[in-house]
């Protein structure tokens, strides 16, 4: 029996969980959350509250919870930085960590960063931006990106899920807005009033707004080659699995000068048809089970298995389909 650990992820875990235990007797999935009432641990055969630690303190938990429990394999979510730093010291127990090397997580964990080694490394495109932490600079780089005709948008550096995205719209008032979604929205006077509250305030990227398709390709690297799915979303749930050529040359780029050994999300935008890299996540992503059910490859199953030692073939059908989802109620 192999223990598998699952910390504090997102409700879809719940379909990544389904997933990895799909035709695997052996497998064993532990799962926890400071939330008790998580969604996902209704697949989970062993469930745990977490506590709510510092970043420090919670690696020295999640070490003492993997011996404690006899974990084999661990899939970070929360403070996967700083795991992935401490890694050595999980492994030197025998505990297989899906986290990369701290080296390159750090660097694509942040965007400035990240975008500075795609321009270095020649891959895709990066789109205008600055990196302020004044309103003075803000400003700046505001300036300079609406001189080229183009809205703005920024959002925190040091962000997860897009939680602090803003986009700038100085039409957002007046009954035309009323149609529009807001909780993104600001206009310019609003957000100035925001960031004056702070005379230094953590690092903000602004950059023009990329308003064209978004596509989001779940990927692995195994021994049969590169698991590349596209899906290319819109405003609406429904989704489509297309194989982009310039998408997938960028993505295998991206694995031969750079390259990771466990499960990434890689996200484009497009704008005036230029496909810019938005950023890469080092994780499976939360929609990761529609790239499989379209494509036939099962990618948390045959990373977990990776992860272990074991190698599984793989075959994807290359068909473009259009995928969506439902929300269906579940008593937990």
């Amino acid at each position: 029996m192999k223990k598998i650990w699952l910390n504090h992820w997102f409700s879809t875990a719940y379909n990544i969980i389904n997933l990895i235990k799909e035709s695997e007797s052996e497998f064993w999935i532990v799962g926890s959350n400071d939330n008790a009432h998580a969604v996902y641990k209704t697949v989970c055969d062993e469930w745990y509250t977490e506590p709510i630690l510092n970043e420090e303190d919670y690696a020295d938990y999640c070490f003492s919870f993997c011996k404690e429990h006899k974990i084999d394999a661990f899939l970070p979510r929360r403070g996967m930085l700083i795991i992935s730093k401490q890694k050595a010291r999980f492994e030197e127990y025998g505990i297989r960590v899906m986290a990369d090397d701290f080296g390159i997580v750090s660097v694509l964990n942040d965007k400035e960063q990240a975008y500075k080694l795609f321009k270095e490394k020649g891959i895709g495109f990066v789109p205008e931006h600055y990196v302020v932490t004044t309103l003075n600079d803000f400003l700046k780089a505001y300036d300079k990106i609406r001189s080229s005709g183009e809205q703005v948008c920024f959002k925190f550096l040091q962000d997860e899920g897009g939680k602090s995205y803003r986009l700038i719209d100085n039409t957002r008032k007046g009954y035309s807005a009323l149609q529009r979604k807001q909780n993104s929205r600001m206009n310019l006077n609003d957000v100035i009033a925001a960031l004056s509250e702070k005379e230094i305030f953590s690092p903000i990227m602004v950059m023009p707004f990329l308003p064209d398709e978004e596509v989001s390709v779940d990927c692995l690297k195994t021994e049969d080659g590169i698991v590349m799915l596209p899906r290319v979303k819109d405003f609406s749930r429904v989704e489509r699995i297309r194989y982009i050529p310039e998408i997938l040359q960028f993505c295998r780029d991206f694995y031969n000068k750079v390259g990771l050994d466990h499960p990434c999300n890689i996200q484009f935008k497009y704008l005036h048809g230029v496909p810019y890299f938005l950023e890469v996540n080092t994780r499976m992503s939360g929609g990761v089970h529609m790239s499989c059910l379209a494509s036939g490859v099962n990618l948390p199953n045959l990373a977990v298995n990776q992860l272990l030692g074991m190698s599984k073939g793989w075959k994807n059908n290359y068909e473009e389909k259009y995928i969506s989802h439902v929300e269906l109620p579940l008593i937990v």
